[in-house]
């Protein structure tokens, strides 16, 4: 049976789910984007105090790298729930679990103030941080593309995907403020708690738009026809198992880029390169905003030559100009640096604006939650690691300028070598129904 066509109809409009999708991925993006500055500059003095600066600085990417490592865990069991229960209430649960973790590590005590039990508390907040963003980027992609029809899938596809440029903005812009606003002793003493309080009110805001769609018509199909898998997990890896291990690849470079650029990038440039903190999120920012035409305008082409496309080209341009950029960038001045943020963050974003469309393809509906979730969740915790990588790997070559191209080359690769395979596989989305894992039908 196809895995496409709904039998009812959607009660929300196509556009209106899909913006209040991207609201709910732009609170994941600031999340992630508030934590990523803030370990590349508070996490190691505030929290890891005795360690000394290239220890706390280690270990602050390693919180990044815990986050991803527990998401594969989240995506079984949000998965599972999205299959089963629906995407909009998974949706609700991961947001509001996602947003309260966040508001709290504003409260932690730091490492003056209470010796490591704020380091404690830090970690298990990350923890369950990171079970929640297992399910919420898969349900997000869901939530947009099966209320809208085939045609304009793939566009629908690529708006919560504008959440991440949206969180880069809103987090960078902050910080921005901050730091000039209030003086670095200040910054350190109390003003890092601010970005992180301010996920609360965000998720209100969040949770009123999720509650106020409805279900996905496609999802009510599988519910009205039987469909529903006992356990979507098992029957994903029965049906599918190669198709994931191509997801996982051409998400790589979507979601390695950005830790590559927004969080190793920003370290790198205050303690090597000599640029200043201020400067490297001003950079960001300008990204980030371009991105918010660049993207859509992605989505639209993956309507017109499909997402798979997309996401090989984007991978192709990467990889040819991973080594010049960071060559360039060694000039320290500003106008290169905004200019590798802009070509550097323009090439990933076409793989990351039409990966949701690519995944969708891929995948059955009746184990598409799952799919979506796993597979990006795998590679953001491969991802999660470039970071604390590629400063490994700087620290034993003494910080030579190609370093970070190297890693940035790789994950172009691999993600242009699964792309092409994905364009090959998205025709192939018919799915057995093996009856031992399925409800039985109705007598």
């Amino acid at each position: 049976m196809s895995a496409a066509i709904p039998t009812t109809r959607s009660t929300s409009p196509a556009p209106r789910v899909a913006w209040a999708s991207m609201v709910g991925t732009s609170l994941e993006s600031f999340d992630f984007y508030v934590f990523a500055y803030f370990s590349a500059y508070f996490v190691g003095p505030l929290f890891f105090e005795p360690l000394g600066e290239v220890g706390g600085t280690l270990l602050a990417f390693s919180t990044i790298a815990l986050a991803f490592v527990v998401r594969p865990i989240g995506a079984v069991l949000f998965g599972h729930m999205g299959d089963r229960l629906g995407r909009r209430t998974t949706l609700l649960w991961t947001i509001a679990i996602m947003g309260i973790a966040t508001g709290l590590i504003g409260l932690l005590p730091t490492y003056a103030q209470a010796g490591w039990l704020g380091a404690v508390l830090l970690v298990a907040l990350r923890i369950v941080q990171g079970l929640s963003l297992g399910g919420e980027w898969g349900g997000s992609i869901l939530i947009a593309t099966e209320h809208s029809g085939p045609v304009k899938r793939a566009f629908y596809a690529a708006i919560p995907q504008l959440g991440s440029p949206v969180g880069s903005i809103l987090s960078a812009t902050l910080f921005i403020v901050m730091t000039l606003w209030l003086p670095a002793a200040e910054l350190a003493a109390w003003g890092w708690r601010i970005p992180f309080l301010l996920a609360l009110p965000l998720l209100a805001v969040s949770l009123y738009l999720r509650w106020s769609i409805t279900e996905t018509p496609v999802f009510e199909s599988v519910v009205a026809e039987r469909r529903r898998d006992r356990i979507p997990f098992l029957a994903l890896f029965h049906e599918r198992p190669v198709t994931v291990a191509v997801a996982i690849g051409a998400a790589l470079l979507g979601i390695g880029s950005y830790s590559l650029m927004n969080t190793y990038t920003v370290n790198y440039g205050v303690s090597q390169l000599g640029f200043s903190f201020q400067d490297l999120l001003v950079a960001t920012t300008i990204g980030g905003l371009l991105q918010l035409i660049t993207v859509p305008l992605f989505g639209a082409w993956a309507t017109r030559i499909g997402s798979a496309r997309v996401v090989l080209w984007g991978a192709l341009g990467t990889l040819l100009i991973a080594f010049p950029m960071y060559f360039l960038l060694q000039f320290a001045t500003f106008p290169i640096l905004v200019g590798t943020m802009i070509v550097g963050g323009i090439l990933p974003t076409m793989s990351w604006a039409a990966l949701g469309g690519l995944m969708n393809d891929l995948f059955p509906d009746h184990v598409r939650y799952s799919a979506l979730s796993i597979s990006y969740a795998v590679a953001a915790t491969v991802s999660g690691f470039v970071p604390l990588v590629t400063a490994l790997l700087g620290t034993a070559t003494g910080f030579a300028w190609w370093h970070p191209g190297i890693v940035l080359a790789i994950l172009s690769g691999i993600t242009l070598v699964a792309s092409w395979a994905a364009a090959r596989l998205a025709a192939a989305t018919v799915s057995p129904e093996p009856e031992n894992e399925r409800e039985p039908a109705a007598a």
